[in-house]
Formats: structure tokens, C-alpha cells, sequence
């Protein structure tokens, strides 16, 4: 599968930030971004609820929360982030226009370089997924950028809906309904021109954090059947891994004393509320980022073992907010790194802080 190329290799992760037309107008006219990747949607959009789906940043050393669904935290320790979020209201067609429009609005191109791909975030059941698959290749031919799928089957804050990227069956299964799928779309193609190589939407996976070997190796198991899978003749339909999604069972909870004057006592209540009542949701930010490296350097490691899987790029995620934090996501073996509550933090801003700074120490 032909690899994006993503230069910089530094992009937003999918995430409440870049939810509207004007916020990815934004990053895709950023020179610090190489590629911009869209809020997951769904076909028929999400129905989210701002009393229940939130998100807060924090203090991860004094657990001091940020006002909820509050864009900028302000205060620079707040380098923490837990929301109890679901996927985007705005359905894909919708995304797909907004593409349309930032795309209609390209100059011309200079030499020597390439017009920044657009990662398009989406989820939903298997059948739902490849529909999504079959929407984002016709529009290909309508875009002057390149357009990549990537499946989000990570999310730890839908009731009932287990990420299916913990379970490599349920894995499989998207990936087995995607190989097929490419080959429907190609098979006019390589019957009309038997010599000529073709290239399709590339498609990604979004993983959710991982914290022991088997659910590594059930990645790894599911990759490995979709490349054996029928039609054998093509490859696994994984092109990037980004990994990782945020953290899931996670609880913030604030102080708030109570009581009369001469007997107060402190009594906590949960920061932020949820679709199921408890406000743990989704851990993300510089707490995440130790455990976000050990997934990338891993499954790293795991797909060089296989010469089936050797070519599939990672889009490390979790915690970056610095160089210092972009250089340790390369190091660990990410091709390309995202920024995500840095990005509700500081603002378009920190890609061009983390770029400045990778220029003055080259």
C-alpha cells in the first residue's frame, strides 16, 4: 500500500478542535502542519450532547481541573486532558464538503512541493465503515489533495460499544470488509489496464492504548490474517497505525466544601459529566505520553518482524506538546507525530513553536 507522505511530519490528531470548516481551514493553511485530520464522524452524524460530552484540562500534579468545554486553559500547567466525548455531530458528507471548499481555495502549486493530505476520521460498524470507505474514494477525484481513511475503533466513551481494536476478531472483520472493497474499486481498473499500478485512498487504524502484550499481538494477529485473506494477491489494506486514542475508565474529581460554618468538610464530585452519569471518560495530554510511547516503540517493533506489515507507517499520538515531546515520539518510532490537548491548549500555535524549535537545533 502506497505510504502518505506527510511533510512535516506533524499533524493534529482527530479531536475536538478540529470539528468545524474554519478550524481546518486553519490547520490546513498552517506551513507547520504536513497533513490535517478531520473530528471522527460517522455517515449520519453524532448525536452529541454538551451537558453530557465534555472535556476538561488539568494540573496532572495537583489534579486542579479547567472549566468544562472551556477551549484554551490558559494556565501552563494544565497539561492534562479527560472528556467523556463521542464522535463528531457533523456527519462525513458534511466533512466531505468542507474538504471540498478548502480544497477549491488552493492556489497554484510551486515546484518541488505537494499539496498536504487530508486525513479523514471516521467510525462506525463494519458495513457503515466501508460506505464511509466508498464516499471518501469518489471524492478523490473531486480534491486537489490526497485523501486517507483513517477508522477510529478506539473510543473508550461509548456505552456498550467496546473499542473493537482491543479484539482481533472484531478487528479482522473491518479489515477483511476493506481488503474486499479495494479490490471491487480496482478491478475495472486492472482489467482495462493489466500493466498500469493503481492507487486507492490509503486507510489507517486508530488504536486505543494498549498495556500488555496479548492486546499487541491481537493487533498484530489481525493485520497478518487481513494481509493472508482473500484476495490473496493483495496486501494487508493498512497503510498507518495512529497510535494511540486516550485512555479510557479515568475520573477527575474537584472539591467542593460543604456544610455550615462551623463544621465545613470538603466533598468531591466528578469534574465532568457523561452519556452514563459517572464522568469517567478519556485520559489524554502529558499523562498519557509514557504510555503512548511504549505503544508506538512496540508496535513498531512487531510490525518489522513481519515482512507483511514492515511498510505500515505509525502517527504517534499522546501528550505532545514540545519538541522535546515530538523528538521522543520519533525516536521511539513514530514516521509522524500528532498534537492534540496541546492543540486546545496553546492554539494553532504549537505546531509552529514545535517547528521553530526542530530548526534552531538542526
Amino acid at each position: 500500500m502506497k505510504a502518505l507522505t506527510i511533510s512535516p511530519p506533524l499533524l493534529n490528531s482527530a479531536n475536538p478542535w478540529c470539528t468545524t470548516l474554519e478550524q481546518l481551514r486553519e490547520l490546513y493553511n498552517s506551513p507547520h502542519t504536513g497533513a490535517v485530520t478531520t473530528r471522527t464522524s460517522l455517515l449520519d452524524g453524532f448525536p452529541h450532547d454538551p451537558s453530557v460530552h465534555q472535556f476538561a484540562f488539568y494540573n496532572p500534579t495537583t489534579l486542579y481541573p479547567s472549566e468544562p468545554n472551556k477551549d484554551q486553559a490558559g494556565d501552563k500547567e494544565t497539561t492534562g486532558s479527560l472528556n467523556t466525548l463521542g464522535y463528531s455531530p457533523i456527519p462525513l458528507k458534511e466533512y466531505l464538503g468542507f474538504v471540498k471548499t478548502i480544497s477549491d481555495g488552493l492556489g497554484v502549486i510551486e515546484n518541488g512541493k505537494h499539496r498536504k493530505p487530508f486525513i479523514i476520521s471516521v467510525t462506525g460498524t463494519v458495513d457503515e465503515v466501508v460506505e464511509c470507505y466508498k464516499l471518501i474514494s469518489a471524492h478523490q477525484g473531486t480534491v486537489r489533495m490526497v485523501l486517507a481513511m483513517e477508522v477510529n475503533l478506539s473510543c473508550p466513551n461509548i456505552p456498550g460499544k467496546p473499542p473493537p481494536a482491543y479484539d482481533s476478531a472484531s478487528l479482522l472483520a473491518y479489515l477483511s470488509a476493506l481488503k474486499l472493497e479495494i479490490k471491487r474499486q480496482l478491478e475495472p481498473l486492472e482489467a482495462s489496464h493489466p500493466h498500469k499500478g493503481h492507487v486507492h485512498v490509503p486507510i489507517g487504524v486508530k488504536t486505543p492504548p494498549y498495556t500488555y502484550h496479548d492486546q499487541f499481538q491481537s493487533l498484530v494477529d489481525a493485520l497478518l490474517s487481513s494481509a493472508n485473506a482473500q484476495p490473496t494477491h493483495l496486501p494487508c489494506p493498512i497503510s498507518f497505525i495512529t497510535a494511540t486514542n486516550t485512555l479510557g475508565s479515568s475520573l477527575l474529581l474537584a472539591p467542593q466544601v460543604e456544610g455550615s460554618s462551623g463544621s465545613p468538610h470538603s466533598v468531591f464530585h466528578h469534574t465532568l459529566n457523561s452519556a452514563t452519569g459517572t464522568g469517567i471518560g478519556g485520559l489524554a495530554g502529558a499523562p498519557l505520553h509514557p504510555l503512548a510511547l511504549g505503544n508506538v516503540y512496540t508496535i513498531k517493533g512487531l510490525l518489522f518482524q513481519h515482512k507483511e506489515l514492515e511498510q505500515i507507517q505509525i502517527i504517534g499520538v499522546g501528550g505532545v506538546e514540545d519538541v522535546d515531546g515530538y523528538n521522543r515520539m520519533r525516536a521511539a518510532g513514530a514516521a509522524v507525530v500528532g498534537v492534540g490537548t496541546a492543540l486546545g491548549r496553546k492554539g494553532i500555535k504549537v505546531f509552529e513553536e514545535i517547528e521553530e524549535a526542530l530548526k534552531k537545533h538542526s
